[in-house]
């Protein structure tokens, strides 16, 4: 089986790492690249960079900070925000990122996603969704949460996912920043219609969210304000998970040395 994923999220605006409630509210969470370091560290599967800012001010991601912190960081990082080409996605893969999460882009030109995975393999094009629930299903917005679509989410993932995404990164917009805990019904519906991974992201409030949402089928869980703000320390998290039998990568301390 293959191993579930820990994935601090670094909300980027104006050059700082940011998190708010629900979209809105925005505070100060520190230096991004600073913060991609003490993660890398701390002993993150991933790190997901996303300039939130970029879609809304109509502006590319800032390149040379992930530039900055794929220099500091060695394990696998996902950048999106503002990125709307093909020769954007080359740029941020050349910068460093490893995958690239395209969303507004991606509603606007669906093509963009097939034309991504063409180029560079369906493995590094993530399709990120921001969704609201309305009644029993979810509505998909765009241009970092700000205006509603006409799409139903899970309609929207099958298309995008038939596009050429190798990979969701879907984020429940009512719970994020919350602290409640993952839309569980959200993850089982969407784990049951796409064989690509899953990200689940917003509203992890607690050790036991990640469990609950990993056995819902989420095959990695996307945190911000739990670990910006030290509510839960990753590698604490990690020991419990492991400890508890979740399929996770055991803490370092438990690792065996590769030589004698």
């Amino acid at each position: 089986m293959l191993k579930k994923r820990i994935i601090p999220c670094l909300d980027m605006k104006g050059g700082r790492v940011v998190k708010g409630v629900c979209f809105e509210s925005l505070r100060d969470a520190g230096d991004p690249v600073e913060s991609a370091a003490l993660y890398d560290r701390m002993g993150a599967d991933e790190l997901c960079f996303l300039d939130i800012g970029a879609s809304v001010e109509n502006r590319g991601t800032l390149f040379e900070i992930v530039e900055k912190t794929a220099s500091r960081v060695f394990l696998p990082l996902t950048v999106g925000g503002g990125i709307r080409s093909v020769d954007e996605i080359r740029r941020a893969l050349n910068s460093g990122a490893d995958k690239v999460s395209l969303n507004s882009a991606a509603l606007l030109n669906p093509g963009l996603l097939t034309e991504g995975a063409l180029r560079f393999g369906s493995q590094c094009i993530v399709l990120a969704v921001d969704v609201k629930r309305e009644g029993s299903s979810w509505r998909v917005y765009s241009h970092g949460g700000t205006r509603p679509t006409p799409r139903d989410a899970i309609e929207w993932i099958v298309e995008g996912v038939r596009a050429g995404a190798g990979e969701i990164l879907l984020t429940s917009m009512d719970r994020d920043g919350t602290g409640e805990g993952y839309d569980l019904d959200l993850i089982r519906t969407v784990s049951r219609s796409v064989d690509v991974p899953l990200i689940a992201s917003g509203g992890a409030g607690s050790k036991e969210d990640f469990l609950s949402v990993f056995e819902a089928g989420a095959d990695a869980a996307l945190a911000a304000s739990l670990f910006h703000f030290g509510t839960v320390d990753l590698r604490d998290l990690r020991r419990t998970l492991f400890e508890r039998g979740a399929p996770v990568r055991p803490p370092f301390d438990l690792l065996k040395e590769p030589f004698p």
